[in-house]
C-alpha cells in the first residue's frame, strides 16, 4: 500500500528562474486575507519566477454591489500583517486612494504609466469565468498578462475557453496547477460571526487582529480603525 501510494505522488515542478523586474498582481477585497491568497501568490510567484507580488485591495469591488464591505482600513492592516515577513510580497492602496469603484484596467493603466510594463494578473478560474463582463477585458489581456489558478467546484477552464472569448490573446492567459486550497472569505467571515476559531484559515496575526477588533461579529464594528 505505501509503495503504491508514493508512485502514485507527483511531484511538483521546482520554481522558475526569477526573471529580474518581473511584477505579480493580485487584486481582491481581502475581506479577509487568507491563507488561500496567500499560497495562490507564492504558487504564482515560484511558478512564472516572479520578483514581486503586489497585493491590490480593491475600493469597492464592482462584483459585489450591495454586499456590505469591511471598512478600507481593517482590510488594509490585515494584508500588511499577512505579507510582513516576506521581502517578495508588497501591498499598494493605488484602488484605496483613487476611491470608488476599482476597476481592474484603471489600476493597470495607472501601473503602466508608472512604468510597469507587462506584469502578471493572478486570478482564479472563477473570476476568469466572469471576465468577459469586465471592464474593457481586452484592453486588460493587452497591459497584463493572466496567471490562472484553479478553484473548488468550479470547471476547469483552457486555452480553448479563451481563445473562443478572446481570439488572438490566448497566449496572454496561463494555467497554473495549483494549489487547490478549500477557503474563502465568505467561511472564514461565517466562522468569526459566530465566535468560532479563524485559526488555520487566516494567519496568526490576522486571527488576532479580527478577533481585537470585533470584525465580522457585528456590522456595526466595520469602522477603522483609530
Amino acid at each position: 500500500m505505501t509503495d503504491h501510494l508514493e508512485s502514485a505522488t507527483v511531484l511538483p515542478a521546482p520554481p522558475a528562474v526569477v526573471v529580474p523586474g518581473s511584477l505579480g498582481i493580485i487584486g481582491g477585497t481581502f475581506d479577509p486575507i487568507h491563507h488561500g491568497h496567500l499560497a495562490i501568490a507564492e504558487e504564482a510567484r515560484e511558478a512564472l519566477g516572479l520578483a514581486h507580488v503586489l497585493f491590490v485591495p480593491a475600493a469597492q469591488p464592482p462584483h459585489k454591489p450591495g454586499r456590505p464591505v469591511t471598512a478600507p482600513g481593517h482590510r488594509l492592516a490585515m494584508l500588511e500583517l499577512a505579507v510582513a515577513g516576506n521581502p517578495a510580497f508588497s501591498v499598494s492602496t493605488v484602488e484605496l486612494d483613487r476611491g470608488g469603484t476599482s476597476y481592474t484596467v484603471d489600476t493597470l493603466e495607472a501601473l503602466a504609466a508608472s512604468g510597469v510594463v507587462d506584469p502578471w494578473f493572478i486570478l482564479s478560474e472563477e473570476a476568469l469565468a466572469g471576465f468577459t463582463s469586465w471592464r474593457q477585458p481586452e484592453r486588460i489581456l493587452v497591459l497584463c498578462r493572466l496567471a490562472v489558478v484553479p478553484r473548488s467546484g468550479y470547471d476547469q477552464l483552457d486555452a480553448r475557453w479563451v481563445a473562443a472569448r478572446f481570439p488572438g490573446l490566448e497566449h496572454r492567459v496561463t494555467f497554473l496547477p495549483g494549489p487547490l486550497l478549500p477557503v474563502s472569505g465568505s467561511v472564514v467571515r461565517a466562522r468569526a460571526a459566530v465566535g468560532r476559531s479563524v485559526r488555520y484559515l487566516v494567519p496568526d496575526a490576522v486571527a488576532r487582529y479580527i478577533a481585537q477588533h470585533g470584525l465580522y461579529a457585528d456590522p456595526t464594528l466595520r469602522i477603522p480603525p483609530q
